[in-house]
């Protein structure tokens, strides 16, 4: 039980101290114990924090290929060429909440406020499907209209009755604010995916500086979020920090002490970690000028060392970064991206804040890119675009996801449900370019299968072309 939840001292989940004596100590890399730890992540066997500090201290060009060679290695090994797509949908930019570097805090009156109406959050949800979308992330302020939580409740039961034609969003996950265990139950029972929420900064000085007021002030609150969650039965759970708050290698041991307190504690760590930088937002002069920016270089290191640490976690990268920037991560660890985004409530049926005069948006968008267009360039660089719910459907979560995802099973379902997901794509939304591109791409990848994945596919992909939608093993 949450040690906040029954009113005790919450648990020590980052030790600062610590951290700053294993960066200490690893101030100055061996290349020697650099190929050594690269030989154990090749293994896919993860890494520890002090293996964690060794790498984030790597400038050497050739070592830091060598990094990079790595994740490459253990992404392609591990998730193939797959990229799981989906959209994040904003239904409210209230927010009681002053976070400085974010344009819905709610002193920043440069923002037009809007929660989205459930007949808005249908519109929108249709306006997702008829692009080709099958999954979103649900985003809200935390503030609420009159009926509190049980806005995000109705919200979600919105978008899972909504339809278009042939199509519908198959699994909605949600990005609130920390949660009590009981509303945490609550939201187990709305059938959500992944319940994902980013620490921001694990520094707690830095975090009391940038969090000046509201509920979002309480470090350990937020800390303990995923606690109460994993207690309410929600066992996949996505962690995050926005990098640019603080250092960036603090940041990433951290991270990796609040990974190890939950498979520690619940016996499974995060389902996936997000990767975002800190990037311009209306109304935030720190948005504008991070205190502690991150170069492209840098962020391709935390992406590889991510991908080395913790190599079945889903790494997220979202449309913040830009199309250059997204097409190196891909092989460096992401194994999930959004596309066609828009971060203001209403956007896909109004357009972009700063073009309809909507809403405004939580922050600046680096890849303006419809999705059609992002699934054409994902396709003609190789990876396979995929729309995939299977395991959430069929209880492959938690501990039960690791137990297949460990020894590399999970590839017998995964690539199967990535090409026929990506199938009924390119027969129900591609365009005739996309779509050219697309079924080369699914005749290559069939080409390279174990013939029994082979035919496990090529028996799903006649099903869809045959008429059958949702198909998935």
């Amino acid at each position: 039980m949450s040690h906040r939840a029954v009113g005790g001292t919450p648990p020590t989940i980052v030790d600062e101290p610590a951290i700053g004596g294993v960066l200490a100590a690893r101030a100055r890399p061996d290349a020697g114990r650099i190929r050594g730890i690269l030989a154990k992540a090749r293994e896919a066997r993860g890494l520890e924090m002090p293996e964690v500090a060794e790498l984030a201290s790597v400038s050497d060009p050739e070592l830091l290929g060598e990094v990079f060679a790595a994740a490459r290695e253990v992404k392609e090994r591990i998730y193939g060429r797959r990229l799981v797509i989906f959209a994040p949908l904003y239904i409210s930019n209230l927010c009681a909440n002053e976070c400085l570097y974010c344009a819905f805090r709610v002193r920043n009156k440069a923002v037009r406020r809007r929660a989205l109406t459930v007949p808005e959050i249908e519109r929108e949800v249709r306006e997702l499907v008829e692009q080709g979308h099958k999954r979103v992330l649900l985003v809200a302020g935390e503030s609420y209209p009159q009926k509190g939580f049980d806005y995000v409740l109705e919200a979600i039961e919105a978008v899972y009755r909504s339809r278009s034609g042939r199509g519908e969003i198959r699994r909605v996950n949600v990005n609130v604010a920390p949660l009590t265990a009981e509303e945490f139950a609550r939201l187990k029972s709305a059938k959500i995916g992944t319940y994902q929420l980013f620490q921001e900064t694990y520094h707690r000085e830095t975090y009391a500086r940038v969090h000046l007021a509201g509920k979002k002030r309480d470090f350990d609150w937020r800390v303990t979020a995923m606690d109460r969650a994993m207690q309410a039965g929600i066992d996949d759970v996505g962690i995050g920090v926005l990098f640019g708050l603080c250092d960036w290698r603090f940041e990433l041991l951290a991270l990796m002490q609040h990974i190890r307190h939950l498979e520690r504690e619940y016996g499974v760590g995060p389902h996936t970690i997000s990767v975002p930088r800190l990037e311009p937002a209306v109304g935030s002069d720190m948005a504008a000028s991070p205190p502690y920016p991150v170069s492209d270089v840098d962020f391709r290191k935390i992406v590889a060392i991510l991908r080395l640490a913790v190599p079945y976690t889903g790494i997220i990268m979202s449309t913040r970064e830009t199309a250059a920037i997204r097409r190196e991560s891909f092989a460096l660890g992401v194994s999930q991206i959004s596309a066609g985004s828009r971060t203001n409530p209403g956007g896909y049926a109004d357009g972009p804040a700063e073009e309809a005069g909507a809403a405004g948006g939580q922050f600046s968008l680096g890849d303006h890119r419809s999705l059609d267009e992002v699934i054409r360039d994902v396709a003609a660089l190789g990876y396979i675009p995929s729309f995939c719910t299977a395991c959430y459907r069929l209880g492959r979560t938690g501990g039960d996801f690791m137990d297949l995802a460990r020894p590399g099973e999970i590839k017998e379902h995964c690539d199967p449900n990535a090409l026929s997901t990506f199938t009924e794509y390119l027969l129900d939304y591609a365009s005739p370019a996309t779509r050219e591109v697309g079924e080369r791409l699914v005749t290559e990848a069939l080409a390279t299968m174990p013939e029994s994945q082979r035919r496990a596919s090529e028996a799903m992909i006649a099903k869809i072309k045959g008429g059958g939608r949702d198909v998935y093993c």
